[in-house]
């Protein structure tokens, strides 16, 4: 199960939401081990596409080595799908390379509709996972 806090999770949506008719896309770090979601990282697409995401390598590789310095990992790694449900494609499960990761998806497809869902995604195998939105994390 994913724990999310309300800010952060508002914060994707928001996100998402924000770049439509673009993909969205970032990361939750928290420290590593912990399976905690602590520090929202909202990243750029480096495609700019509605139906493609990438992390712009640079800014990829600059926010791989602050979390290393601050002992973090990402989480909940996130992306938005603009025209269909939240639910991984097969291009992404062929680039999911963070088994502990947290797969979340929002579909921004309905403005008036808040479709957010997570996956585990590990050797090519989804599974889907219940999401609890908390006020705060103890």
């Amino acid at each position: 199960m994913l724990t999310l806090d309300r800010h952060t999770y508002e914060a994707i949506v928001t996100h998402a939401r924000r770049d439509h008719p673009d993909e969205a896309c970032g990361i939750v770090a928290g420290s590593v081990g912990s399976d905690r979601p602590q520090r929202f990282v909202p990243m750029a697409n480096a495609e700019r596409s509605p139906t493609f995401y990438r992390f712009d390598p640079r800014e990829q590789l600059a926010l791989w080595r602050e979390m290393d310095d601050r002992d973090e990992e990402p989480v909940v790694i996130y992306h938005s799908h603009t025209a269909t449900e939240a639910y991984p494609s097969r291009t992404d499960v062929k680039y999911a390379a963070e088994p502990g990761a947290h797969y979340v998806l929002v579909s921004t497809r309905d403005p008036q509709e808040v479709e957010f869902r997570s996956y585990r995604i590990t050797e090519g195998v989804v599974a889907e996972e219940e999401v609890q939105v908390v006020s705060a994390l103890p």
